[in-house]
């Protein structure tokens, strides 16, 4: 029986929201309606609990078609239905502390609209400039929070079908400084390669750079790159070539320029908390001011 009222309900709905689809003014309701209940069209009910037609304004964007609008308003009459009926089946079974549950309501609210004030104001007093000497001090500052979880490299490093040609000329042009060399090189790889890394001062993830190929397979790495400045390894399709420029190892103190991204996302992050308490300390001293609020003694 009470599907049956559900589905009646949703029904009705749907029927009722159709027309509200078609008709743009009607999602674009003036401010004013509905504060009276007379006067208010509802769209369903359950029990004592009704939902108003004014209650769907923002549901539908201006722009959406009359089927996505259908669509969206069917669904949220349909999953306001089951909550109510969820609440209605609570009270029944457990006693509700009205109270409790106003102060968490209270508190939701305030996360709602306080969080999006918060941005606001944050997006803009928000000062996303970072110079490297902040990064530099911040680095010093908190060195012990930057030790390296993985082996990291400083390379050159190509993976190329065992059929390309002039592999011969791989390794000279890996360790040539030339600049016509490094463009043959570059281009070679763009052309040849499966995978490449060209030389830089770009710090990588040894693990991450060689997965896949043989070299995943060594079992002391850190014990490899001591030993090992090139090394030239296959399968049976590609062969691979590392030239290890500079390397450091796991549980050492990360280069400033593998965390420098990390700091100043940090950084960021510490003046947004900065703004958000400051936020917060303005509207209450203002207030105060202008005597907005006061607290009675009992």
């Amino acid at each position: 029986m009470r599907y049956q009222f559900i589905s009646i309900l949703v029904n009705v709905a749907i029927g009722t929201l159709g027309l509200l689809a078609i008709s743009c003014d009607l999602i674009r309701m003036k401010k004013g309606y509905g504060e009276n209940d007379d006067t208010r069209k509802p769209i369903a009910r359950v029990d004592q609990a009704y939902l108003y037609l004014d209650e769907l304004i923002g549901i539908v964007p201006a722009d959406a078609s009359k089927e996505d609008s259908a669509a969206r308003i069917s669904s949220y009459v349909n999953s306001w239905i089951r909550k109510q009926l969820v609440l209605l089946e609570a009270a029944k079974n457990i006693d509700i502390n009205e109270a409790e549950v106003e102060r968490k309501v209270l508190d939701y609210r305030y996360s709602l609209i306080g969080y999006e004030f918060q941005n606001f104001y944050i997006k803009k007093n928000l000062n996303d400039s970072i110079s490297p000497s902040e990064v530099q001090e911040y680095y010093k500052t908190h060195m012990d929070n930057f030790i390296l979880k993985q082996n990291i490299v400083q390379c050159t490093y190509i993976k190329v079908p065992k059929t390309a040609p002039r592999i011969s000329r791989i390794k000279e042009l890996m360790y040539s400084s030339k600049p016509k060399d490094l463009s043959e090189l570059k281009s070679y790889c763009l052309s040849f390669s499966a995978a490449y890394q060209l030389p830089d001062s770009t710090w990588m993830e040894f693990d991450k750079l060689t997965a896949n190929s043989p070299l995943a397979e060594i079992p002391n790495k850190i014990q490899f790159l001591h030993n090992y400045k090139f090394y030239e390894t296959g399968d049976d399709k590609f062969l691979y070539f590392l030239k290890i420029d500079g390397y450091k190892i796991s549980d050492s103190a990360s280069p400033i320029e593998f965390v420098a991204e990390d700091i100043k996302n940090i950084i960021l992050n510490k003046r947004k908390v900065e703004l958000a308490k400051k936020l917060e300390d303005e509207v209450y001293e203002n207030a105060v001011k202008r005597k907005d609020f006061e607290v009675f003694n009992h």
